[in-house]
């Protein structure tokens, strides 16, 4: 399927009614098993791929996260969206750049965050986030198959918990021309709301251990179009492999492979990927 099919595909899901769940592959594996589930659309996790390399989150040069969703891209004929962090560069240009790079991977779709990685000065000032974000989609709608855009306010993520500038950044992203705005560490209904009432992009949001407990038919009802897990499968996936190896370390127990997918299953489902 050509990168156009791809990126109409994954505007169509953004413009028909209702949410839906793009979920977080971190390889190629858990890719092909996603889609096998029936989910419409994939999203790169910056976490879960960091962690798969043994290297904590920010550490990955911008080649090879490119590389990743790359393969990623390669690996279904879903269509991709990918966690490019801060686009690799504090500067308007530089994100510019990122953009041309990851539209040239065959993404449907790719983020651009006002999170600076600096831990004096996490956020971005607002006129130099608004900035960057207007350089990416410039740069994307130069690309003859431009992708969808989104942009993220990380002031929660951040332990900057204010609604009322996380709303303000978000409906200047509207403004710049993204196509998707995002909020990630919104934790309550109420939030929801105020965002997705205040712009008229669809919204994104992140589903981790924020509040767990929200459904998605209360995600929907509160306005959310797109609902991500970020890292969070990754971490489960992590987090059973560390109770079966303590389990085997402290116990000398091995009865985790009770609930582990025989490797057999594990091969049909992969065979029709070859």
């Amino acid at each position: 399927m050509s990168t156009t099919d791809t990126n109409a595909r994954f505007r169509a899901l953004h413009e028909r009614s209702g949410a839906f769940v793009i979920p977080n592959p971190w390889d190629i594996g858990s890719a092909r098993l996603l889609a096998d589930m029936g989910f419409e659309a994939l999203a790169t996790t910056s976490a879960g791929m960091a962690w798969s390399l043994g290297k904590p989150d920010g550490a990955i040069a911008r080649d090879e996260v490119l590389d990743h969703c790359a393969r990623i891209v390669q690996a279904t004929s879903l269509p991709v969206n990918a966690d490019l962090e801060n686009c690799f560069a504090h500067d308007p240009a530089g994100v510019a750049h990122t953009i041309r790079l990851a539209a040239g991977t065959g993404l449907a779709g790719a983020s651009i965050e006002d999170s600076s990685g600096d831990p004096d000065k996490p956020i971005y000032d607002f006129d130099l986030a608004v900035e960057r974000v207007r350089a990416g989609v410039e740069a994307n709608r130069a690309h003859p198959v431009p992708m969808l855009i989104t942009a993220r306010a990380e002031n929660f993520f951040n332990g900057r918990k204010d609604l009322a500038d996380t709303i303000r950044r978000l409906q200047a992203f509207e403004a710049a021309g993204a196509d998707v705005l995002y909020a990630p560490g919104l934790a309550t209904l109420d939030e929801i709301r105020a965002v997705t009432s205040a712009v008229k992009r669809p919204v994104n949001v992140l589903m981790g251990s924020a509040n767990p407990d929200l459904t998605f038919d209360e995600l929907e009802k509160a306005g959310a179009k797109r609902i991500s897990v970020g890292g969070g499968l990754a971490r489960a996936a992590y987090g059973e492999m560390l109770r079966a190896a303590r389990d085997i370390r402290e116990k000398g127990i091995f009865t985790y492979v009770k609930n582990a997918p025989p490797g057999p299953q594990l091969n049909k489902g992969f065979e029709k990927w070859e």
